[in-house]
């Protein structure tokens, strides 16, 4: 179980750190000023890559979560079922990750259309998102409140 665990935390860390970085790019896209044509075409480059790889790192963050969650008995029925709630707290924040995820390949490919107007600052801000999910997430597991 423990290698379970250890696969499951590098990927999960390995993901975000594409969830981290991918709206960098963004603001960084929503900064390049018009007629500066390869400046975007590279950024562009840049986040189809990281997306791609961020896809893989979420599928098996995942499946090692899902694995390793089944071991635990998916968390129902344990013991006299109390303690259990940041469990629940956890799996909507992991549920808020996959979205935000899909968020981002949305605006990724608004980008790619040159549909995407939101400004740097927006981004700026939009970043800060995963931060406060994984933050959450980590003292849900280490500190269990409840």
């Amino acid at each position: 179980m423990l290698w379970i665990k250890s696969f499951h935390i590098v990927f999960v860390a390995s993901w975000f750190a594409g969830l981290f970085y991918l709206p960098r790019i963004f603001v960084n896209l929503a900064m390049v000023p018009q007629g500066s044509d390869a400046e975007r075409a590279r950024l562009l480059l840049m986040a189809r890559k990281l997306m791609r790889f961020s896809h893989m790192l979420v599928v098996l963050a995942l499946g090692f979560g899902i694995w390793l969650w089944s071991l635990y008995g998916f968390g129902f029925g344990m013991g006299d079922g109390q303690g259990m709630g940041w469990m629940h707290v956890k799996l909507l924040l992991v549920l808020l990750a996959v979205l935000y995820h899909g968020v981002c390949a949305g605006m990724l490919r608004k980008f790619e259309a040159g549909l995407e107007g939101r400004s740097h600052v927006w981004f700026r801000w939009f970043n800060e998102i995963p931060v406060l999910l994984l933050v959450g997430t980590v003292i849900l597991v280490v500190v269990k409140p409840f």
